[in-house]
């Protein structure tokens, strides 16, 4: 395909080689959100801090650029497995990719280092201690650099939730490659993190990123932990067979759960830093191939992991902060599909996180990772909303009532019967304690305690002593910590000191009721989201390609998601194409792919339907919508926009006016058309193409809108496919 000079290029220009890109080498008809700024910073080599969350397509970001030039892109990327990983996905996609590590035989990294000399690699993976050798800084120095990619960039900070020194050392890339853009990737960054890793980069006017942190395919699912095998046993049953992550404190956890999990006839392994480097390579092999279904692990699995298909992630116990619970708990749902993501905790994890700050030899960041660790027992124990805490921990304002994806918002944990009254009781008692105590001492006073203090200050007289004695030190504190999440009270000084907010002066008066849990922990009937990424998918058939993927993925000694992932299998499970046309429509068939395994899943395809007698070449309904964002509220700054598109303004214009990017008031648009009821088209695209456009998907069905572009012929770009799709959508509804 055509290459790109390092001359500005031109933004229509290279949207046009980036969405080329997607559909050759990875089979994607879209962008995910700010992907396109994010490799056009890349393309124009301006420096970049880019944050997605887990399953966001970091990735992505600067794979596809390297594909649209010449010259070699080298990747920062701290494991040895992730590089692999990454290397064997992108080589099944056929792109000119390597990585330098000591996993090499010497014959292997002969002929790398050759490849890099002869300027025949597009992406090279290295470790930050491998990039700042000499040798590798002599290899480098005439290999043509566009940009390098720094991966899991909040390892250079000491405010991140996982500092290595090692990658400090970074910042001398902008003075040995002066040419070369520096890009930095993450899934997790607050603003101090993120203003700190531009800083030790050295990054020049770069281009900052920020994607949502909100996943709306994960439903978060909080518990007390009470009998934790028990637990995991009711969540692992909902998913048997498929895949999932359990993640413990200690390994002493992991290799007690794992071998219980055995034994009760579970497929699992165990993965922690105490094992061999071998062990834990191939158990992780083992777990990406599909060969087991568990991993049970600290948090030395999972940085970089594309298991795209977990299904579930279980955290046995209360992770380090909201940073660490953000990332492993985003393993999860990788592939856009529904999945759970359960944590059991109890004050015992607080005193072991703690235990271990404290016996740590390194004292930086020893302040902030105890500020963390309370920020996510403050989490655990709250009663917002899971998705708008996480997002507001990140600097994020969802906006949202309910998300219908966690504990909290589908009413999944037992509110007390009497919140009202309860809540004043002690709200009241900070009040009676003139606002000077923390927590803690506001339980104690609460449920009646003889601490030396508490008599010594005589709050054994006040008319709140003891009107929670029939509870729990913990239950009250929990109370607390939910009322401090609701805003009726605050914290305030070294010493998080109590006291009464506006809204908590509305609680005293009775004119707001809060949220308060009973301390329960059994699980709910469901707890987990609708089956919509089901509908319609014979799952025997998925059964039979997903057997098929695993078989093929062992044969080449990949992952299985490298093969296929299982959203590409769901959706040749319910459209079931007779032929290798039909399969390339299916979101994922790249062209690579589709030669190397197109006749055989094809294959598989015709011979479960003929035995089946069920019918080829399923065309979804017009009703049936997998846009996930169909019933999501208009964002803040996309409803600022829609005056203008009322007024008749074009897209440009309205990118003018708005101050955006064209791709973002393109988003914009979609969200106007869909919240709007909008039914056509023809205000922004040519009355002849939408003709086109219609009569396509009248063949193929309303869903992915790879396959439309594909009937097509290539020819109508997909913002002009979205925009008449969703006005047909509209149109039907309205119709209904």
């Amino acid at each position: 395909m055509a290459t790109q000079s390092k001359t500005n290029p031109n933004p229509t220009d290279t949207k046009s080689q980036l969405s080329e890109a997607l559909q050759q080498y990875w089979g994607y008809d879209k962008f995910r959100p700010l992907q396109l700024d994010a490799m056009q910073a890349v393309l124009s080599d301006r420096d970049s801090l880019v944050v997605f969350p887990t399953g966001g397509g970091k990735s992505l970001c600067f794979q596809a650029p390297a594909v649209c030039r010449d010259g070699l892109g080298v990747v920062v990327s701290p494991l040895i497995s992730l590089m692999k990983d990454q290397v064997d996905a992108l080589q099944a996609c056929g792109i000119k990719a390597e990585f330098l590590n000591s996993s090499l035989s010497r014959v292997e990294e002969e002929r790398i280092l050759n490849a890099v000399r002869a300027h025949e690699l597009q992406l090279l993976y290295v470790a930050p201690e491998r990039l700042l050798t000499d040798r590798t800084k002599q290899l480098l120095t005439g290999a043509n650099i566009n940009f390098f990619a720094i991966d899991e960039a909040h390892c250079v900070s000491q405010w991140g939730h996982d500092f290595r020194p090692e990658y400090r050392g970074l910042k001398i890339l902008k003075q040995l490659y002066p040419a070369a853009s520096v890009h930095a990737y993450t899934a997790t960054a607050t603003e101090q993190v993120r203003h700190d890793i531009a800083t030790q980069l050295g990054l020049v006017d770069p281009a900052i990123l920020v994607g949502s942190m909100d996943r709306p395919n994960l439903n978060y699912q909080i518990r007390r932990r009470q009998k934790g095998l028990d637990q995991l046993v009711d969540v692992i049953n909902k998913h048997k067979t498929e895949s999932g992550i359990v993640y413990c404190i200690s390994r002493k956890d992991v290799e007690k759960y794992s071998a219980a999990l055995n034994g009760l006839g579970f497929s699992s392994l165990p993965y922690h830093a105490g094992m061999s480097q071998e062990d834990r390579i191939r158990h992780q092999d083992a777990f990406l191939r599909e060969d087991v279904d568990i991993i049970v692990a600290t948090v030395a699995f999972g940085m970089g992991i594309d298991k795209s298909n977990v299904r579930y992630v279980i955290h046995a116990s209360m992770p380090k902060s909201l940073e660490a619970y953000q990332q492993e708990s985003g393993r999860a749902g990788r592939d856009g599909l529904d999945s759970e993501c359960w944590m059991f905790f109890n004050g015992g994890d607080f005193v072991t996180w703690k235990r271990m700050l404290d016996q740590s030899e390194a004292s930086t960041g020893k302040d902030a990772a105890l500020t963390a660790l309370n920020s996510i027992s403050q989490f655990c124990q709250g009663i917002q909303c899971r998705h708008v805490a996480l997002a507001k921990h990140f600097g994020e304002d969802l906006k949202s009532d309910s998300c219908g994806a966690c504990d909290v918002c589908l009413d999944d944990l037992e509110q007390v019967e009497d919140p009202l009254t309860l809540g004043q009781k002690i709200v009241s008692c900070v009040f009676r304690v003139d606002q000077r105590f923390g927590a803690d001492y506001v339980s104690q006073v609460l449920t009646g305690s003889s601490d030396k203090r508490i008599l010594q200050n005589q709050h054994d007289k006040v008319s709140t002593y003891g009107l929670l004695s029939s509870e729990s030190k913990r239950d009250v504190r929990t109370w607390i910590e939910q009322l401090t999440g609701q805003d009726y009270l605050a914290k305030s000084g070294e010493y998080n000191v109590l006291t009464i907010s506006e809204k908590g002066r509305e609680l005293l008066r009775g004119e707001s009721i809060p949220r308060l849990t009973q301390p329960s922990v059994a699980l709910p009937a469901g707890g987990s989201k609708s089956t919509a990424s089901w509908e319609g998918v014979d799952q025997a058939l998925f059964n039979v390609l997903r057997n098929a993927r695993s078989i093929e993925a062992k044969k080449r000694s990949v992952p299985a998601y490298v093969v296929f992932s299982d959203a590409s299998l769901r959706d040749m499970a319910r459209r079931r194409p007779s032929t290798l046309e039909g399969l390339r429509m299916i979101n994922g068939v790249g062209k690579q792919k589709l030669a190397d395994y197109g006749e055989q899943f094809l294959g598989l395809i015709t011979e479960h339907c003929q035995s089946n007698e069920l019918s080829v070449d399923v065309k979804p309904s017009v009703t049936t919508s997998n846009d996930a964002t169909a019933s999501k509220a208009p964002s803040a700054s996309a409803l600022a926009a829609f005056p203008h598109f009322e007024a008749g303004l074009s897209i440009e214009e309205v990118a003018k006016e708005t101050g955006r990017a064209l791709s973002t008031t393109k988003g914009y648009l979609s969200e106007y058309i869909r919240h709007k009821k909008v039914t056509d088209a023809t205000r922004w695209v040519d009355p002849e193409i939408v003709f086109q456009v219609t009569s396509a998907i009248q063949s193929v069905g309303v869903g992915p809108l790879k396959p439309v572009y594909v009937a097509l012929d290539e020819q109508v770009n997909y913002d002009a496919i979205r925009i008449v799709m969703t006005c047909m959508q509209n149109e039907v509804e309205s119709a209904d």
